[in-house]
């Protein structure tokens, strides 16, 4: 079942100061985290739209390389070539829309629609949902001031009980700021101004062993502790974005597109392995990869994976049962190796893609597939063995 929660984020600035604050804060963080081939962002689209999710607006499609972000157990199942994560982006401010997707694990889906109102977090149902969806919603609300953050994020210079802006003259906060702007902005007798993302997140991994683990550690810090962060910074940063335009800010997302580029192009060529993000090669490159790295891994960890087994307590009965799991892997392997070299033709994203993600993968779903059983497989296979690694 897909896990759903509802996300608030009350700021005391007031909804167009946010629209800034955002766009600034996102093309900053995009510069900062890029750091080549293995971390960083791609923005291969950023252009308007007309007549889309939430009416008019920009749409950004983008390429996420998050190997460095996953954790061990996780990153160590999974081919090098499957750590990118897509993401399209639909910005019809106050509505955003945005969907994630892992090309590699066709039963990934994360998506997230934001709604942008005037008040402290305490309007409920602003997306219409049902009775029913209702029931399976949780609601959370983020407090920037109070909610911890962990040591390896906090920053003197981003936390909002210290920070005051030389600009606005706002700041610093304290932990019942949020209770005393409702009171102040319904009262309408201050000049403070409030405003509240609603993020409605829906997190979808349907693999069997793994799903709950996974979409809880997608919320949990992927989702969570990351607004967290990004709603410390776009407050404490607001020295950096007051009286910026959009168009200033379209500049500056014009500028960060061609500096990651430069980036992210010549780490590929460091590599000999860049990309071509306009025809099918990429993805064909990367699945050769994949193959590549489950078949090392196939043929080097059985043996001492089965000591291990039996080390630890398990009958020969129940290794039979695990070596009867990990031989459909190997099969599974074999006959997609077989179908690599056939004349399967992948559809791959180019840089002129403009619609929802789901109108391209017909052509490739099918062996797509095969690559997700066969990773998924090889997952079991090392949790019957003696766990998942750490």
């Amino acid at each position: 079942m897909m896990l759903t929660k509802e996300y608030r984020v009350p700021l005391p600035l007031s909804v167009d100061e946010y629209r800034i604050a955002q766009l600034y804060m996102i093309q900053k963080k995009s510069r900062e985290e890029s750091q080549g081939a293995g971390s960083g962002v791609e923005i291969l689209v950023n252009e308007p739209y007309v007549d889309g999710p939430g009416g008019d607006g920009q749409y950004t499609y983008k390429i996420y390389h998050i190997g460095s972000h996953l954790p061990g157990w996780f990153r160590a199942i999974l081919p090098k070539s499957a750590l990118q994560v897509e993401e399209e982006a639909w910005n019809a401010y106050p509505y955003t829309k945005t969907r994630y997707r892992c090309p590699f694990i066709e039963k990934f889906l994360l998506e997230i629609e934001t709604r942008y109102l005037p008040d402290g977090g305490q309007t409920d149902n602003v997306f219409n949902l049902s009775s029913s969806e209702l029931r399976l919603r949780t609601v959370d609300i983020i407090d920037m001031v109070k909610d911890n953050v962990s040591s390896g994020d906090y920053r003197k210079e981003e936390d909002p009980h210290l920070f005051r802006s030389h600009k606005t003259g706002r700041g610093p906060l304290n932990d019942n700021w949020r209770q005393e702007y409702i009171v102040d902005t319904v009262k309408r007798d201050s000049d403070k101004k409030l405003m509240c993302a609603y993020k409605l997140c829906k997190v979808e991994f349907r693999y069997w062993g793994m799903q709950s683990k996974i979409e809880r550690f997608i919320h949990d810090i992927g989702l969570r502790k990351t607004m967290l962060r990004a709603h410390r910074q776009a407050w404490c940063w607001q020295d950096e974005w007051f009286g910026l335009q959009l168009s200033d800010i379209r500049r500056l997302e014009k500028e960060t597109q061609l500096a990651l580029a430069q980036t992210m192009g010549e780490a590929y060529e460091d590599k000999e392995s860049r990309p071509n993000v306009s025809g099918d090669s990429a993805f064909e490159t990367n699945e050769a990869k994949t193959l590549e790295c489950l078949n090392k891994d196939a043929q080097g960890s059985h043996d001492a994976a089965a000591g291990s087994y039996i080390q630890n307590g398990h009958s020969p009965t129940e290794l039979s049962r695990s070596e009867r799991q990990l031989s459909r892997s190997e099969r599974q392997l074999s006959r997609s190796e077989s179908n690599t070299s056939g004349n399967h033709q992948l559809s791959t994203v180019g840089v002129s893609r403009k619609t929802s993600w789901n109108s391209n993968r017909g052509s490739s779903k099918r062996h797509s597939g095969m690559l997700n059983n066969l990773w998924i497989y090889r997952a079991e296979a090392r949790i019957f063995y003696g766990g998942v690694p750490s």
